[in-house]
């Protein structure tokens, strides 16, 4: 890892076309401004984090019922059916 000291004002070059640029500072905390062009993905750890944890979640979470009863009719294997007749016309009376 490569670390340097930067002031307000001051900037970091990355290859030809991102630069990191120090806005401000204060006590403990710093503010940074990326410039970089718009097909170059800028994310901040944390975030990135928290999404591919979310994502992982989801992959391993049970299929809710309502899903499971259609995928269970689709496969022919259960679920409520409807007699022969349901959709047949019902003589009336005269």
């Amino acid at each position: 890892m490569l670390v340097l000291s930067r002031r307000p004002g001051e900037s970091i070059l990355i290859g030809d076309n991102i630069a990191i640029v120090v806005i401000d500072t204060d006590g403990g905390q710093v503010r940074l401004g990326v410039q970089a062009p718009r097909d170059v993905p800028v994310l901040r750890s944390e975030l990135l984090a928290q999404v591919e944890a979310e994502n992982r979640r989801a992959l391993v979470r049970p299929a809710p019922p309502v899903l499971a009863v259609a995928q269970a009719q689709v496969a022919g294997r259960g679920g409520p059916r409807r007699s022969s007749t349901a959709n047949t016309p019902q003589p009336r009376d005269r």
